[in-house]
């Protein structure tokens, strides 16, 4: 019989102000784990978030779902006066281009155009001097005033605005922030903690309430980056490195930090993981093999070998491309393969080449794998794998540089960039390709604007932390930048942390309940993958 998280409505939850020392008492509907009458609450007196002024009101509610996972609440702040919605015009690189700019906008009868220089730059980047300048207009409380100034900018020619909150710039402000933790500690934690897929196959995508219900789950937190439109690949294909149940689902985005999950007698840990897959054929011929379970061609956050272009660095949200690969395919993909231009040869699980194809789109089957062909990497497959011939497919694997085998890791979560590393703030986030050269603005709008965000970290005892950040919902909370990202994970105790998938992707749940609030206007984004606690 399955465990089930059943609501209990305490009668009196402390939680702490640590602005004024006092104690409040609350009363949250909490979804905890119900075995007879123990229900385990705690309270909580940590050291405060370090998210605005000090003196800022902070409460936390604290309950234990089962031994040794709990789950806190924590809300801080609350909505500034002097926070506003404007509209941003453009971003531009020189001070001389914003000033002509305002001139026009003055010009124009848009009053008070504002040029704001970006000085925050990315902790590894290496060029000095601002980042760019933003030029906006604009300054309202309520948030259709400002999308109605929009609109009379867009009719008179202006292209690529943008209606902003203020509290979401970077800049000092009193919030309010909402954060949801999970605490696991491996050791007490007797259930499992597992990376899902959405429907359990890698096409396609799922809310996160939906596989935490499906599976049972007593609590679940989004995974990592992935494909969301066809334009960019194999829609929920992950945008990085997936491994799970000891095979690997995705292909790295090489040197981009992952989350590598605890298995029989290792440890959890935050590293820099690349992958690397080659094909050797029975005849001696040997070839790079270029992903594993995605459409050719389209290589979703780069990082990847074999000519891609325009790179082969990480590149966030930005797709690469490549006219000749070669995909492997297990069923894990799908009951078909991509169809298109090229060649397909299906493996039994020996590796012997059973079936040519000579277009692609065929069955997968349910042991064995197929692997498919675009341009050079098709002729590969026409000389070195036809039927009665074998290829064995080699996977190698390295963390921070060294070798990392499949039975080291329950599961790997790809993410980026990494926050913390050995107790010190490490955001590297131009190794990991989340600064753009040739575009500033991606940086400052990912980076260095709040956003809502989901983060993982390990403690130094081995305990580990996923953080929910709540944003773009002014009154509620602002999110979190890069660096407050990090601070927040050393204020909980992480030594290292890194970032997840955020914006519109966040999203925790206490079993039945979704704890965070979507951002996306639609609700709650289907994703790709997550991680579950199952008891």
């Amino acid at each position: 019989m399955k465990n089930s998280l059943k609501k209990v409505i305490f009668p009196t939850i402390a939680s702490i102000s640590l602005a004024s020392g006092l104690l409040i008492n609350t009363v949250p509907e909490l979804p905890v784990q119900a075995e007879g009458n123990e229900q385990s609450l705690q309270q909580s007196k940590k050291e405060a978030l370090p998210l605005g002024l000090p003196n800022l009101r902070e409460q936390r509610t604290t309950v234990s779902l089962v031994p040794g996972v709990t789950y806190t609440k924590i809300s801080r702040g609350e909505q500034s006066e002097k926070d506003y919605f404007t509209v941003d015009v453009d971003f531009v690189e020189t001070y001389e281009q914003a000033k002509s700019l305002a001139k026009k906008l003055e010009s124009g009868g848009f009053d008070e155009p504002r040029i704001d220089r970006i000085t925050e730059r990315a902790m590894d980047d290496k060029e000095k001097g601002p980042l760019g300048f933003l030029v906006r207009v604009g300054a309202f409380q309520d948030e259709a005033d400002a999308k109605e100034l929009q609109q009379r900018l867009a009719e008179n020619g202006y292209t690529g605005l943008r209606v902003v909150y203020t509290g979401e710039d970077g800049q000092r402000t009193t919030g309010p922030w909402i954060v949801n933790v999970i605490e696991v500690d491996p050791d007490t934690f007797k259930g499992k903690m597992i990376p899902e897929l959405a429907n359990d196959i890698v096409q396609g995508k799922e809310t996160l309430t939906g596989m935490a219900g499906r599976n049972d789950a007593l609590a679940g937190v989004n995974g990592g980056y992935f494909v969301v439109g066809s334009n960019d690949g194999t829609p929920g294909d992950l945008a990085g490195i997936s491994v799970m149940d000891g095979k690997l689902v995705s292909e790295a985005v090489n040197g981009r930090s992952s989350l590598i999950l605890p298995s029989a007698g290792t440890d959890a840990s935050i590293a820099s993981v690349s992958s690397h897959q080659k094909a050797i054929s029975s005849d001696g011929a040997v070839r790079e093999v270029d992903g594993v379970n995605r459409k050719p061609g389209l290589i979703r956050g780069c990082g990847g070998t074999g000519g891609d272009t325009t790179t082969e660095q990480p590149k966030h949200d930005f797709t690469c491309k490549d006219e000749s690969e070669l995909i492997q395919f297990s069923r894990i993909f799908g009951d078909q393969t991509v169809s298109g231009e090229g060649v397909e040869v299906v493996l039994n699980e020996s590796g012997d080449v059973v079936e040519f194809r000579n277009k692609r789109g065929g069955e997968i089957p349910s042991e064995g794998s197929v692997i498919a062909g675009t341009g050079e990497a098709a002729q590969w497959l026409s000389s070195h794998a036809q039927v009665d011939m074998n290829i064995q497919v080699k996977s190698e694997m390295t963390a921070d540089g060294k070798p990392l085998s499949l039975s080291q890791t329950s599961g790997i979560i790809n993410g980026g960039p990494r926050l913390l590393e050995n107790g010190k703030i490490s955001i590297n986030a131009v190794a990991e390709g989340f600064h753009w050269e040739e575009n500033p603005e991606f940086y400052y709008r990912f980076g260095e604007r709040r956003n809502p965000r989901t983060l993982a970290g390990i403690k130094v005892n081995g305990n580990l932390l996923f953080v929910t950040i709540d944003g773009r919902a002014p009154g509620w909370s602002v999110g979190a930048n890069f660096e407050e990202s990090a601070r927040i994970m050393k204020s909980l105790g992480a030594v290292d942390a890194l970032n997840l998938d955020g914006g519109g992707s966040t999203a925790m749940t206490v079993g039945d309940d979704l704890v965070t609030r979507p951002s996306d206007q639609t609700g709650e984004r289907p994703i790709a993958d997550a991680i579950l606690l199952l008891p």
